[in-house]
């Protein structure tokens, strides 16, 4: 049901499985962004339908699960352009990260990337933008050491299989809920507020107040 709503492109086996696989590896990866932002909503004792209204409103970020929808655009560019070369160092160039790639809990590749990357190379239609997303990595690994991302490997199924850049968003957001929906349970069952840590400020300090003067040293009109 969920590959009629983001293509009208029919399906082999080897693309269901790519998206089942998909599926099945965003559903929950440590405390991400969002669900960091879920379990503070559920410590707050929001119901359900809010804490995952918390969640989907952190994914939406560039830096989350909107990540593949840039990576997916850029993966397109590569192919009208014919190489990633002009690509990347137009990303560099503007001071952008190149989407799709590095992420800070795996120094080397992702290994949800991996495994989809796998299933991928099974797809011939693939065959493009599989071979753009390599061309991605080999050319900024010239300049700096980052490697690719399970939103390049989302990238790729989307972009070769019709979908709009926005599905990898989809995709994610359809998998992570039930990740969600585990934690905000789970955390119902904690203390409440537990999720409340403290402020320091750290801004100049305000004026130390003067004595309010007395009524005797008031002067007189």
């Amino acid at each position: 049901r969920l590959w009629a709503r983001l293509t009208g492109i029919q399906p082999d086996e080897a693309a269901l499985h790519a998206l089942d696989t998909a599926l099945a590896l965003l559903v929950d990866h440590d405390l991400a962004a969002s669900t960091l932002a879920v379990r503070v909503a559920a410590s707050a004792r929001a119901h359900p339908y809010a804490a995952v209204s918390a969640g989907l409103g952190v994914l939406e970020g560039p830096l989350h699960g909107a990540a593949s929808g840039l990576a997916h655009r850029m993966l397109l560019e590569v192919l009208d352009r014919g190489s990633a070369a002009p690509v990347v160092a137009d990303e560099l160039r503007a001071g952008r990260r190149v989407p799709g790639l590095g992420h800070r809990l795996y120094p080397g590749e992702d290994p949800r990337a991996q495994a989809l990357f796998a299933l991928l190379e099974a797809m011939p239609k693939a065959g493009p933008a599989l071979a753009a997303a390599h061309d991605v990595v080999a050319t900024t690994a010239r300049h700096t050491d980052l490697r690719a991302n399970v939103d390049l490997a989302l990238a790729v199924l989307t972009a070769s299989t019709g979908m709009p850049a926005e599905a990898g968003e989809t995709i994610f957001a359809v998998a992570r809920t039930a990740g969600w929906i585990a934690h905000a349970l789970e955390e119902y069952e904690e203390r409440p507020l537990r999720m409340r840590p403290s402020g320091q400020y750290v801004g100049l300090r305000p004026p130390r107040p003067q004595p309010m003067p007395s009524s005797e040293d008031a002067p007189v009109a």
